[in-house]
């Protein structure tokens, strides 16, 4: 996923408020939502919605916390059957001018909650990172099983043993 996420809505810092909190609500439409299906991989999205707030917060930072609800429906793993699920999840974010912009790929930030601040916060962004984060990993249909693999595993084992009768090819040369 290095490519640009598909939804922005960007407030700029200097013009919110430090001593009263601005609330937001993004419901994007259903182009943006198609959009953000594709880039995540996702059959449908047929609704998406996140209710925060921004309050300053200590050292210069901004805190945006809210909820996120989504329908999302994607492949099962097992019968690849179009699976739905509903997304309800808190989502709390700390911007600040302090926080490292990671130089790699292999830099582990130390704190998922806390995001680098620029000019911009762009919840349209952090929603979609939050919907990320939230998505089953293994959907699966209501009675998809897994295969039974018992004689995968054992022709598997088999295959594990390249020498297994190699003595027998060579002749044994005991005397």
């Amino acid at each position: 996923m290095n490519e640009r996420i598909p939804y922005a809505h960007r407030l700029r810092v200097a013009h919110l408020n430090p001593h009263k909190p601005t609330s937001v609500t993004l419901e994007p439409d259903a182009q943006i939502r198609q959009a953000i299906a594709q880039y995540l991989g996702l059959l449908e999205l047929p609704a998406m919605r996140l209710v925060a707030e921004i309050s300053a917060g200590g050292s210069s930072a901004w805190v945006v916390e809210g909820r996120l609800t989504a329908q999302v429906v994607q492949p099962c793993v097992t019968t690849l059957e179009p699976v739905t699920t509903r997304i309800d999840e808190p989502l709390r974010r700390v911007f600040s001018p302090h926080a490292v912009v990671p130089d790699t790929e292999e830099m582990e930030m130390p704190d998922d909650e806390i995001e680098p601040l620029g000019q911009f916060i762009d919840l349209g962004e952090t929603a979609v990172e939050a919907l990320a984060l939230a998505l089953p990993l293994y959907p699966r249909a209501e009675g998809a099983e897994l295969a039974d693999n018992d004689e995968a595993d054992a022709e598997a084992d088999e295959t594990r043993r390249p020498f297994a009768g190699l003595d027998k090819l060579l002749g044994s040369k005991k005397e």
